[in-house]
């Protein structure tokens, strides 16, 4: 059995990157969403996970820094998205391997807040409850449900707040 490897991205992992996004959602919307907000001011190469198995870059999840803004005061969260895998090696829990380094690492550095607009369902394993039940809101035109938030630091959430996805995001949708 191979282990998987989780690591940060590197400049060679670029193009793989891109291929893991294109097979996963089959068009290259996602691909143009990464590279994207890697020229945005907001890019940390060092959250930018790849999962390698048997040396081939299976899966990739981002996590960038966005404000979420509350009658006037703005901390910084971190969105996780996108975060696929490549088909052929789906339910081989390398998904739950980067969710799990993702907020392994978001703790590490700081953040007491990471929001996903994704699958409720998947992301709720992992401890992320739906947005709406924290007063947290954002600008992205999805269903409301879809988006899911998880406190790394008590209190963080405290009070809600309206969550600002950068421009990319927005053409995604």
């Amino acid at each position: 059995m191979h282990v998987i490897n989780v690591r940060p991205e590197t400049a060679e992992d670029i193009r793989a990157i891109d291929v893991v996004h294109i097979s996963a959602f089959g068009g290259e919307a996602e691909a143009r969403l990464v590279s994207a907000l890697r020229e945005s001011t907001t890019y940390n190469r060092e959250l930018s996970l790849v999962a390698e198995l048997g040396g081939r870059i299976v899966g990739h999840a981002l996590l960038t820094r966005v404000p979420m803004r509350k009658d006037g005061t703005e901390k910084n969260v971190l969105a996780l998205g996108p975060m696929s895998v490549v088909p052929s090696q789906s339910h081989r829990g390398i998904g739950s391997e980067l969710i799990n380094a993702s907020i392994s690492l978001a703790k590490e550095k700081g953040y007491g807040t990471i929001v996903v607009m994704g699958h409720p369902e998947y992301y709720k394993r992992f401890g992320f409850v739906p947005a709406k039940d924290l007063q947290v809101s954002c600008n992205l035109p999805a269903p409301e449900d879809a988006l899911t938030v998880r406190e790394l630091v008590d209190g963080s959430l405290a009070g809600g707040g309206h969550v600002e996805y950068p421009e990319a995001f927005i053409e995604l949708y």
